[in-house]
Order: structure tokens, then sequence, then C-alpha cells
């Protein structure tokens, strides 16, 4: 048996904040003076990105009015975590139904359950919490993900993959982040980046066995490796105060030099790209390893200005842009997609269009 995408749904949460407004925020909670705020501004300009999306009011305010973050103290870890077993499960389920409604499928379906996230975890955790408000069967096989970071939902993926080949399945995958309400205050390279690129959103999408529509994604090949010398550049921890991220300006240089490794390992050329935008620099960079123009990527271009950079959900933010605009005369044409996380990881996956007008 084959497997195959055959429906995608985004969602984000309802506060949008615009980077002018996040960037008034940070120079805010952290008193910074002039010199430090007009850094900030180059930085934030230099992303790529107009607006992001939080579960959090706080972002869209002042640090004086702010109800969760302010200059005096921070959530604990253990308070974030409370706000990310609520948050969490709205944001998935608005992802998930819209999911299921789009491919015509009947809950009861669904065979297996896929949860991805590296912002919050909990028992019972998210897997639980779906299958009860989705109405899913109590007995369906489930899987959790975590703490992979932006190239999780290759992994959930791969594993569906699996699935689909060994049985006949319907398996939901689930990818939610909350990375604003890890939020944290300072003025270090790391902090400063990451709160500059990422934002909340959640992604759905439904694979199958035997495709119970006539557009499908069906998954080719799939290939992973590590990169030693950035082993440290990029990080993910639990700190006393929400989750701490390390994420170096030598990434996009470092990731540039394993790109060849993939290449050589896929081997042909492609009619579309799905690159996970995790910053406008490592876009850059990847466009030039793949001799691509900008608009060859623009998907990704355009789900990092809208909604930055959203950790395990993105690449299926530009996957659903490409699914969601095929045309009949795209049958056959394939699709590479790609995308990185600690370790320094890169994952990638190889797909052929499949429509039967």
């Amino acid at each position: 048996m084959n497997s195959h995408i055959t429906s995608i749904s985004t969602a984000v949460p309802k506060y949008k904040v615009g980077q002018t407004q996040a960037l008034n925020f940070m120079a805010g909670v952290n008193d910074m003076n002039e010199a430090q705020r007009h850094d900030l501004e180059v930085l934030y300009r230099a992303t790529g990105i107009d607006t992001r999306y939080s579960v959090l009011k706080d972002f869209t305010k002042s640090p004086e009015e702010s109800e969760y973050f302010n200059k005096i103290s921070l959530p604990t870890t253990a308070e974030r975590l409370k706000l990310f077993r609520t948050e969490a499960l709205n944001l998935s389920l608005e992802s998930t139904n819209s999911c299921i409604a789009q491919s015509g499928i009947k809950k009861e379906e669904i065979t297996h359950l896929i949860t991805v996230s590296c912002t919050g975890l909990n028992a019972p955790g998210l897997d639980i919490d779906l299958i009860y408000k989705l109405g899913l069967r109590h007995n369906i096989e489930r899987l959790a993900i975590n703490f992979m970071g932006c190239y999780a939902a290759f992994n959930a993926i791969k594993a569906a993959d699996n699935i689909c080949k060994s049985s006949d399945a319907k398996v939901l995958i689930v990818c939610t982040e909350l990375c604003s309400i890890h939020f944290q205050k300072g003025t270090d390279e790391d902090t400063l980046l990451a709160n500059a690129l990422f934002g909340d959103g959640s992604a759905s999408l439904l694979m199958e066995s035997k495709p119970s529509i006539n557009q499908s994604l069906q998954i080719i090949a799939a290939h992973c490796d590590l990169l030693p010398a950035g082993e440290m550049e990029m990080a993910w921890g639990v700190g006393n105060f929400g989750f701490e991220m390390k994420l170096s300006s030598y990434v996009p240089d470092i990731i540039s030099t394993g790109i060849s490794t993939l290449l050589n390992k896929h081997n042909q050329s492609f009619d579309f790209y799905a690159i996970h935008p995790g910053g406008k620099k490592i876009l850059k960079v990847i466009e030039e390893q793949l001799n691509i123009s900008k608009e060859q990527n623009i998907q990704a271009h355009e789900a990092l200005r809208n909604y930055g950079n959203m950790s395990s959900p993105t690449i299926l933010f530009v996957l659903q842009s490409i699914f969601g605009n095929l045309k009949n005369a795209d049958s056959g044409k394939d699709i590479l997609a790609m995308a990185f996380g600690p370790g320094l990881t890169l994952e990638s996956l190889t797909l052929k269009v499949n429509i039967n007008a």
C-alpha cells in the first residue's frame, strides 16, 4: 500500500500581532535605551515578518497593561503549561475539525492519531483531550511526538507513512505550538532572536492508505541527516520560567553546508518546493544551494511574512498553500519539502501530486 496526504488545514489564535507591536513590547519590557531600540528595530526589519499570532493579548499592549508578562516578574513553567493545556486544545480543535470536514470521512473512520508539540507537555495529554472533544474512537491508536522542534512534522508524516503502508489506515496528524507563551525577558542574542521570530499556530493533516478524495500528495521518499557542527547552535530546554531557546546566528551557514547531502540523496529536479521558513536568511541560503528563485519558494516567504516561525506546524502551512492551489495539469508533479531543527537536524520529503479529474 501507499500513503497519501488527502487533507490539510491550519489555524491561528485570535490575537494578531504586528511586528512593530511585538518590537514595542520587547523594548518596553526590557527598558531599552535609544541605542538598544535602534538595534532591535534593525533585527525585526530583517526577519521578513509582518505579523504573527498569539493566544495572549499581551503583545498588543504595553508592558504596563500586560496581563501575563510584565517588567517585574514572569510566569513559572508550571503556569505556562497550565495555559498550554487549555489554549493548545482549543487551537487544535479548530484545525482538526476543518481538516476532517474537508476530507469527507467520518470521525469514527480515523484509525490513528499523532500529536506533535514542543511547547507544552502534560498527561493525560493533547492526544487524549482531542479524542474526547472530537468524539474519536476510544480505542484509536495514539502516538505523541514531543520536543523535536521545527522538523517534528516530518517525523509524524514518516510514522504515518509506515502505518499506512502496513495496513488500511486513516491517520490524523495534529501539530500545535504556542511559542509565545514562552516569552523571555533579556537582551542577549538568543532571546532577542527567538522573540523576533516565533508565533503560535496549529496544522492538521489526514493521511490515508487509499485516498478518499480525488486529490492527494503521495509520499515517495524521506531522508534525514545530522550536522554535528551545529549541535549546540540550536537548542530548546526547560527552564524555571518557561522553555528557553538557543538559536545562533550561525545556523543558516551551517544548514547551507548540509543541503548538498540531501540533494545527493534525492538526485532529481522538482516542480514545487515546501521549505520550512526558519528565518529569512535561512530561506536565502537554501535557495542559493537549490539554485531556485524566491518566486519558486514564495509559499515559504508568505508563511514567514504572515505568521512567523511557528515551529512544527509551519511547514504544513507552506504545504497547504501548495496543496490548495493545485490544478489538474499539476498531476504527476513532484514536491521537495525540507525542515531543520535542534541537533542540528535536516529532514526532507519528496511527494508526488495525484489528481484524478
